[in-house]
């Protein structure tokens, strides 16, 4: 089972309390490691996380250090942790945007937990669900330019195998916490047949329960993939 999770809410969570956003992003971390061992304890073989869109390099210069910051220091100091319960942590977007020792750290951690097979934790860190179909176009226009490629060649399939998750399967089931209810460019074309589930928690306060709640939503749903039910 693969899912996939959009964060949101930490700001609220701050501003709510009087507190800095940076203070959200602090206990949105803590979530993310209690999400990880539910995963695990649930037979969750791939959770990804929407953990830096493309378009979060809007935000201030002060909150996206803070973001960076944290992020550095959960792989340094929580990378064992994550190693020893076999996961294999990995990375999809534009790491490349972010400053050179945080990529250094970022690859350090896929090389070390790419043998597990526990979950794959997949991290999308400077990520746009549109940008990642255009990439995927642009290689495959360039193979048909040097007569690699028929256009009547670029199937579905095809197209999905230049995705950046192309060694991973579409997200079962797609959560998105804060009562928002839309995808905000995650995994736009591996998510056309997700199980979507809103929900009104803010996602520091996004615990077991929460997860437990999704996946029963999940369960009591019938996928059809465009067919009727038999």
């Amino acid at each position: 089972m693969h899912v996939a999770m959009i964060m949101d809410g930490n700001g609220r969570w701050a501003r709510s309390r009087s507190l800095p956003v940076v203070a959200g992003h602090r206990k949105g971390a803590e979530s993310v490691q209690g999400c990880v061992k539910s995963a695990i304890r649930q037979g969750v073989r791939y959770l990804t996380l929407y953990a830096f869109s493309s378009e979060n390099w809007r935000r201030s210069a002060e909150e996206i250090g803070d973001l960076t910051s944290l992020l550095r220091f959960y792989l340094r100091h929580k990378l064992n942790e994550l190693h020893e319960q076999g996961v294999r942590l990995r990375v999809i977007g534009e790491p490349e945007r972010f400053e050179g020792a945080l990529r250094e750290e970022l690859r350090r951690a896929e090389a070390k937990t790419f043998n597990n097979t526990t979950l794959t934790l997949t991290l999308a860190l400077s990520y746009g669900g549109r940008a990642d179909i255009a990439q995927a176009a642009r290689r495959l226009a360039d193979q048909v330019a040097r007569g690699e490629l028929a256009p009547s060649e670029i199937t579905e399939e095809r197209l999905a195998s230049t995705l950046q998750t192309s060694d991973m399967p579409d997200p079962d089931l797609v959560i998105r916490t804060s009562g928002e209810c839309r995808l905000s460019n995650f995994l736009l074309w591996q998510s056309a047949y997700a199980e979507l589930v809103f929900m009104d928690v803010l996602w520091p306060d996004f615990g077991e329960a929460e997860f437990l709640q999704a996946l029963s939503h999940f369960a009591g749903r019938q996928r059809r993939f465009g067919g009727r039910p038999a």
